[in-house]
């Protein structure tokens, strides 16, 4: 269903999409970052978080690493700045790159067991659309928050992968 090489492209992918958003971020101010724009993690910071939290969970059941230390409910919060965002989504986004530059493709096929907090309940899903959800989910929180700064006036760089510089 997918490839290494699948892995790679949207790992990349997701690393400019986050820099991009990092540049923006840092130069807004923490009450602009926090104001409620009726989106469903309410503000900017929080649908940051709830992404970088979405992220650290799927990247440590496919790596084994740790996993985020809060619960979903609290995923939001994960941050309490967007200093420390900005350092732990640097982390997250070259953590995953390092996964997908190992991945090879006998480790895309069978599935994956994992605990679910948010729906209390052992689950076991084909690693494949395991790893399309982590992807999905990046890009699906992506678009809010781009949608967010957009009404803030703010100008987040382009979306589209043919705009994605060679890395």
């Amino acid at each position: 269903m997918i490839s290494p090489e699948y892995c790679q492209t949207m790992a990349r992918y997701n690393q400019w999409q986050n820099k991009g958003l990092r540049d923006v971020i840092q130069a807004m101010d923490e009450g602009e970052l926090a104001m409620d724009r009726g989106a469903f993690f309410g503000s900017i910071m929080g649908t940051l978080n709830h992404l970088l939290w979405g992220d650290t969970l799927w990247i440590s059941r496919f790596d084994g690493g740790l996993g985020p230390k809060i619960v979903p409910k609290d995923s939001a919060e994960m941050t309490a700045n967007k200093e420390d965002w900005a350092r732990l989504r640097f982390l997250a986004d070259g953590r995953t790159r390092e996964w997908a530059r190992s991945v090879n493709t006998v480790d895309l096929d069978g599935d994956l067991h994992f605990y679910s907090a948010a729906m209390d309940a052992d689950l076991q899903w084909p690693i494949s659309i395991c790893v399309i959800q982590m992807f999905n989910h990046q890009t699906h929180h992506r678009g809010q928050i781009h949608a967010m700064l957009t009404a803030a006036g703010k100008t987040p760089q382009p979306t589209d992968l043919p705009f994605m510089p060679e890395s």
